[in-house]
């Protein structure tokens, strides 16, 4: 009786969780591929009478000049951020490693700016942007260094740069916070034993931090890169993807089309080519945190 309980529990303890999997994360992942290669709009959304057009949505996409724009802004927006932000949070991580007084609290309160909503973060640098009253514009023609507003939220060459940095001052803390556990988790016998041989700041951290952070590295990047592919709230906040798509990236588009154009099946489309994206880098993470484990 004992071994039948026992398994029973476990079988209940199985099927929780794969159900839930089922429900929420592969139900609609199936269902949004299904309507990627469908003719979806408002007449046959509540229906399943929809026409049937293959991989027609995604031709379409791919010959659409705005698809391609969109794609582009995506790649440097994700490329810039991962990369800042990772070289952003290492060298602050390095800093709060060393012993000073206030340095735990000073880390805690770097920590408050990632624990915003997006969207508060986005009103306050889209209120920092102002032209006529914005505080960036009003330091740099204090210093002299602009003599005149800038428009970093409507001109078409500085927006998508503008955007980049509003969300690398969002996640740096977040990396910075991962990288940190990875640093802690270094010998410091590794450390004494270098600087007995000589070695200093730079050649310490070339020599033993970078390399024993290598899989550490690998996996921050894989999991930035998944949240950077994901960012919508912040860039909807700034600039709704504009001015004529000059900030528009993957996430924006797919809801564009969908609840702006109501092409549902070309929003699916873009839905289904961001993820099997993220679900590449993921596949990545996965893989880096087992072989860091085996290590």
């Amino acid at each position: 009786m004992q071994t039948r309980r026992d398994a029973a529990i476990l079988w209940l303890f199985l099927i929780l969780p794969v159900g839930y999997m089922v429900a929420f994360v592969g139900y609609p992942v199936v269902y949004n591929l299904v309507m990627s290669v469908q003719d979806v709009t408002l007449g046959n959304l509540a229906t399943w009478d929809r026409p049937f057009v293959g991989l027609g949505n995604y031709v379409e996409l791919i010959a659409n000049e705005r698809f391609r724009l969109v794609v582009r802004n995506s790649v440097i927006f994700v490329t810039v951020n991962v990369v800042l932000q990772i070289a952003f949070g290492l060298a602050i991580a390095l800093y709060f490693e060393n012993r000073f007084p206030g340095a735990r609290y000073m880390r805690g309160l770097f920590l408050a700016a990632w624990m915003l909503p997006p969207l508060v973060i986005g009103a306050l640098w889209k209120w920092m942007y102002a032209a006529d009253y914005g505080l960036i514009n009003y330091v740099l023609e204090s210093i002299g260094l602009s003599d005149g507003p800038i428009y970093w939220l409507s001109n078409p060459d500085i927006v998508l740069a503008a955007v980049i940095a509003a969300n690398i001052w969002f996640g740096t803390p977040f990396i910075m916070l991962l990288l940190s556990a990875g640093i802690a988790n270094i010998p410091r016998e590794l450390y004494e034993a270098a600087s007995l041989d000589g070695a200093g700041a730079i050649q310490r951290f070339r020599f033993v931090t970078l390399p024993m952070l290598k899989a550490t590295l690998l996996a921050v990047a894989c999991l930035a890169t998944v949240y950077t592919m994901r960012a919508f709230d912040l860039i909807w906040a700034l600039s709704q993807g504009g001015p004529i798509d000059a900030s528009n990236v993957l996430p924006l588009y797919s809801y564009q089309l969908s609840f702006e154009q109501f092409r549902f099946g070309g929003g699916s489309a873009v839905a289904t080519f961001s993820f099997v994206v993220v679900f590449i880098v993921a596949l990545l993470y996965v893989r880096t945190i087992r072989h860091e484990k085996a290590m």
